[in-house]
């Protein structure tokens, strides 16, 4: 199985730096491969079209990762509500022809995405919300709570939020 996770940073100057890791089990402890690229001009934030901004980043990143993921997490929710209404991470999912499945771990609560399961993680009292499509929704949450790491966000997705960041 080939497991990836994606992170963007956005910088002042209009830019962004979008991190992929890959990986092999959902409880690794170290990325198979790192990977970052840097995009000198995004689109600007538009409430509601999150997705227009972020997913040039985010397919640019795994498109450096030059494999064919079996799962994505992204830190973002696959639907915005319960009538289905496309996040991040059903536009990925798209995006990528149907073929990789895509896990949503966001941290902060959307109140309209009803169907993201809440995960507690280590001693947090503040869940994630996991979202999923092309994989059981439930299982997703599993397979993110038992993921490597002591604290409320897994090691690995900690990892990518940081290299984007320090790229």
């Amino acid at each position: 199985m080939i497991l990836g996770c994606v992170d963007v940073d956005y910088r002042a100057d209009g830019s962004a730096v979008a991190a992929c890791l890959v990986f092999g089990t959902w409880n690794d402890v170290e990325p198979a491969e790192e990977h970052t690229v840097r995009l000198r001009a995004v689109e600007p934030y538009v409430p509601g079209a999150f997705f227009r901004r972020e997913l040039p980043c985010v397919l640019a990143a795994i498109d450096r990762a030059a494999c064919k993921f079996d799962v994505v997490l992204v830190d973002a929710y696959v639907t915005l509500d319960a009538a289905g209404t496309p996040g991040l991470g059903a536009h990925l999912h798209t995006a990528l022809g149907g073929a990789s499945a895509v896990v949503g771990v966001a941290k902060t609560r959307f109140a309209r995405a009803t169907t993201a399961l809440p995960v507690t993680r280590g001693t947090s009292k503040s869940p994630l919300w996991v979202s999923a499509i092309g994989i059981e929704p439930a299982e997703a949450a599993d397979r993110v709570r038992a993921m490597h790491g002591p604290f409320r966000v897994p090691t690995l997705l900690r990892r990518v939020d940081r290299l984007a960041r320090e790229a």
